[in-house]
């Protein structure tokens, strides 16, 4: 069984989601301060530690940063923040005059036990839309695009097989399998 820890019940389905099958996800709405750090790695492994030194049981958590090239690396990892405050709009307004659309979402899992943090990270590349597109997912997804789709307009299914965050859990399942 995994459990997983985050305020955000979107995340928590799709973890549930993408170990169908394998193990059993277990979801503890716990909100974790996050530290001020330019990378997800170190923001992840300090939930982690934050988030298994409160409830003791063996977790992960997460981290994503998007990352868009025209705006040097803008949001970054202060997303979850940028998204609150400005959400997809914002984003597409500070973007208005610049056809350079690239981007890129990190994530970083980090999973906690009484042996320690272990921390996986994976990455897509895409591009920021001009106008929202898409009704699936949450958060940025309905303004960011891996080939012609965004990820609003693929299934949870679609998504589990290419996206940031699924690259993570998916090293982390390798990891998870083999070491048990």
């Amino acid at each position: 069984m995994i459990t997983v820890v985050t305020g955000n019940k979107n995340k928590a389905k799709e973890v549930a989601a993408f170990f169908s099958g394998i193990t059993e996800v277990t979801h503890i709405a716990f909100d974790c301060i996050e530290p001020q750090a330019d990378s997800v790695e170190e923001i992840a492994r300090a939930k982690a530690e934050q988030a298994y030194a409160a409830l003791g049981v063996p977790l992960i958590v997460d981290d994503t940063g998007l990352f868009i090239d025209a705006l040097s690396g803008f949001p970054g990892p202060f997303a979850a923040y940028v998204q609150d405050t400005i959400g997809n709009a914002g984003v597409l307004q500070l973007m208005e005059s610049t056809e350079m659309r690239n981007a890129h979402f990190a994530t970083a899992v980090a999973y906690a036990d009484a042996n320690g943090i272990r921390v996986f990270s994976g990455r897509v590349d895409g591009t920021i839309t001009f106008a929202e597109r898409g009704t699936e997912g949450f958060g940025y997804d309905p303004i960011f695009a891996v080939g012609e789709k965004t990820l609003a307009e693929m299934s949870m299914e679609e998504k589990n097989h290419l996206s940031h965050r699924a690259r993570a859990l998916a090293a982390f399942r390798d990891w998870y399998v083999t070491s048990r």
